[in-house]
């Protein structure tokens, strides 16, 4: 499907609008803006807020220079930026040890805050409190509403672990999805324990590893899946059952616990799992070329969605055919895992797709960037080449927009989300000097956000204040819909007796409720501006 390319129009009262075919998009770009020091950094990860801002999850090279305001501890540290909706900083984080810490998933959690989630392959040290394994290790980090961290976990093996994605289950836990190179445990094969090693020998020089963590980051269970080659775990969803769709990328045979052919160079590859990691089924989706999950996701209709990029014609088991070189390959499939149907997306040369998000009204959001030879040559791109690219499609799969955003140099978009107030955003990382649709610039390599917002719907009004989330049963934070100087927040009981009392100075109020008991309380917040008051449901875990 080949999308009409938009052309850049004048800057004008601080918007740049994108024309294409002679009429106005969908989208304006409301405001685009550039986070990073004097050297390098690079962004994986973004996800909405409920107050309707959003969380940059990455890595950073730089020292406190810039607009980063803590220096870095290692060769690459974790580095954390929560925003408003304006794209401007609530506050920023950083975490690592001596070595290379690369965050590459972020995501909220049952009490408000946030789970991060990555490799590691530093010692104990810095910001770093276990050693690790082997090479490189899973490193996960919890942080509450305000960034401030609750625990953290190292968990490997004595080879590489490469940890691509963290899923906050139902039961308040976890679950890794990555992949492994790692033996078993020494120690697990010696007898001895070893309640973060890795407890299931490999398959082949890459394995699919799925760890489950209980809400203090101890595994429950772990499971490892793969053939004789390299199978890369990429994207996992809880599935309404309560069991997991696992997906990713093989180039083994049926092999191993892999009971599937390959048809190509590489293959998408899913596995159902249950609740326990039990398999359910398993099937690979492919042609004779290389195809490379990045992204699933259980739709609405409670079908699955596959995304990447495909770089074969329509043999194996693909039907839709590609333009030219490699680009945007979305399935949908059912329950079972039989193909629903199949849609390619061409715009350049060589398109990598890397995000996938469903909106509310089921149309889907597919983001990525267009490669060409042009970047490697150092010649000026042309627009829509080595550029963010943005498609809105319907429920399924048929285009209803394409936007690229972009510098003259190298854009790598990693994701794309719809935030609470309808707008996109676009993050990723900019290796381009501020030029076109980039004003602003800070370092060598710079997060990148751009948000647009879509003409064809409605703002909606924010409440003056609301609580996320309700009901909960420890933490809650209260979220204030307009700017204020200075209030407080005091926390009531149904009788009216006063249990917390505390100022503010922030849109979001964290406030624990984990001392009080099962039942209603009243949080009331005073600012300069107003008084509002909301009801919040103190429940308990029944599971």
């Amino acid at each position: 499907m080949k999308p009409n390319r938009p052309f850049p129009a004048s800057l004008a009262a601080g918007l740049c609008f994108l024309l294409s075919a002679g009429t106005l998009n969908a989208q304006d770009i409301l405001w685009e803006k550039s986070y990073g020091g004097k050297h390098s950094e690079y962004l994986f990860d973004a996800q909405p807020t409920p107050d309707y801002g959003f969380i940059l999850a990455g890595s950073s090279l730089s020292k406190k220079t810039g607009n980063k305001t803590e220096a870095a501890a290692g060769d690459l540290d974790y580095w954390v930026w929560k925003m408003d909706e304006k794209g401007e900083l609530d506050w920023q984080k950083s975490f690592g040890g001596s070595g290379a810490d690369l965050l590459q998933s972020v995501r909220l959690t049952r009490d408000g805050g946030f789970i991060l989630a990555g490799t590691s392959d530093s010692p104990k040290g810095e910001q770093k409190k276990e050693d690790g394994f082997g090479k490189e290790d899973f490193w996960i980090i919890k942080l509450n509403a305000k960034g401030g961290e609750q625990w953290q976990r190292t968990i490997g093996g004595s080879g590489q672990e490469l940890l691509q994605s963290v899923v906050p289950t139902s039961d308040g836990g976890y679950l890794l999805a990555g992949s492994s190179s790692s033996a078993k445990s020494e120690k697990l094969a010696a007898g001895q324990p070893d309640p973060f090693g890795k407890s299931e020998a490999g398959f082949g020089s890459l394995d699919y590893w799925a760890v489950k963590l209980d809400p203090e980051g101890k595994i429950e269970w772990q499971r490892v899946f793969g053939g004789q080659y390299a199978d890369q775990l990429r994207s996992a969803v809880q599935t309404r059952d309560g069991g997991y769709l696992l997906g990713g990328s093989s180039n083994s045979p049926e092999s191993g616990n892999k009971s599937e052919k390959c048809y190509g160079m590489s293959d998408y590859w899913i596995i159902k799992l249950d609740a326990k990691g039990g398999v359910e089924w398993q099937k690979a989706y492919g042609g004779e070329g290389d195809d490379q999950l990045q992204a699933v996701l259980q739709a609405r209709d409670g079908n699955f969605l596959l995304a990447g990029s495909s770089a074969s014609a329509t043999t194996g088991n693909k039907n839709a055919s590609n333009g030219k070189g490699t680009d945007f390959w979305l399935l949908k499939i059912d329950t079972s895992g039989e193909t629903l149907w199949q849609k390619t997306y061409d715009i350049g040369k060589a398109d990598l797709l890397t995000s996938l998000e469903e909106s509310r009204d089921g149309s889907l959001l597919l983001g990525g960037h267009a490669q060409s030879e042009a970047y490697a040559t150092k010649k000026k791109d042309r627009e829509g080449i080595n550029d963010y690219i943005a498609i809105k499609t319907d429920a399924n799969g048929e285009e209803q927009w394409t936007q690229t955003v972009g510098s003259g140099g190298e854009d790598i978009l990693r994701k794309a989300i719809e935030t609470r107030d309808g707008g996109y955003i676009l993050a990723g990382t900019s290796m381009g000097s501020p030029s076109r649709d980039r004003y602003s610039g800070q370092g060598r390599n710079d997060f990148w956000v751009v948000k647009l917002r879509d003409k064809k719907k409605k703002e909606e009004k924010k409440n003056p204040i609301e609580a996320y989330p309700n009901p909960t049963l420890h933490y809650t934070n209260v979220l204030v819909g307009y700017e204020f100087q200075k209030g407080t927040a005091t926390v009531y009981d149904l009788s009216g007796r006063q249990l917390q009392h505390f100022d503010i100075n922030d849109r979001t109020v964290p406030v624990d409720l984990g001392g009080v008991p099962e039942g209603i309380y009243i949080i009331e917040i005073r600012t300069n501006v107003q008084e509002d008051a909301v009801k919040v449901v103190k429940a308990i875990n029944r599971q």
